[in-house]
């Protein structure tokens, strides 16, 4: 049996975290506890950092992995990667401006984005595990090469 690997492990581990904490911060908010959704908020900000730190730093330095099941799912798998990675770069831009908007009080619109954001970021954290899953649980990851390995072909 084959062991996880550890990097898509705990990067995937993060943006779980992420998620789950942003539930938290709306379940705080609906309580009208405004002080603790500011905390679990800016909590699932930092998460969601660690993630994209660490998928960063894996993507340039280790590379990314093919996908190693049946070729005849392949084309599935990039379509289904497409639009996970569409959703995080929307996710990902939504959340910072949710943040700065929450951050300068600018209430108005952070009501209106909060929830728009938060329902892009569950299905962003959903469809990430599931691209992990397709990687490393259910299909043994095909080739890995690193963006610098690429690049200076070495």
């Amino acid at each position: 049996m084959n062991s996880l690997p550890i990097l898509p492990t705990i990067s995937t581990t993060f943006i779980v975290l992420s998620a789950v904490t942003v539930a938290i911060g709306w379940w705080l908010i609906t309580q009208r506890k405004i002080d603790a959704h500011k905390k679990a908020m800016f909590t699932a900000a930092i998460f969601a950092l660690i993630f994209f730190i660490i998928y960063a730093s894996r993507t340039i330095f280790i590379g990314n992995t093919a996908f190693g099941g049946p070729d005849d799912l392949k084309i599935y798998y990039t379509v289904f990667l497409v639009f996970h990675i569409t959703l995080a770069t929307t996710g990902a831009v939504f959340g910072i401006v949710t943040l700065y908007t929450g951050y300068k009080n600018n209430l108005t619109k952070h009501r209106k984005l909060g929830p728009i954001t938060s329902i892009i970021w569950f299905f962003t954290a959903i469809t990430g595990v599931a691209v992990y899953l397709l990687l490393y649980v259910f299909f043994y990851g095909g080739e890995t090469t690193s963006v610098i390995k690429a690049i200076l072909g070495f």
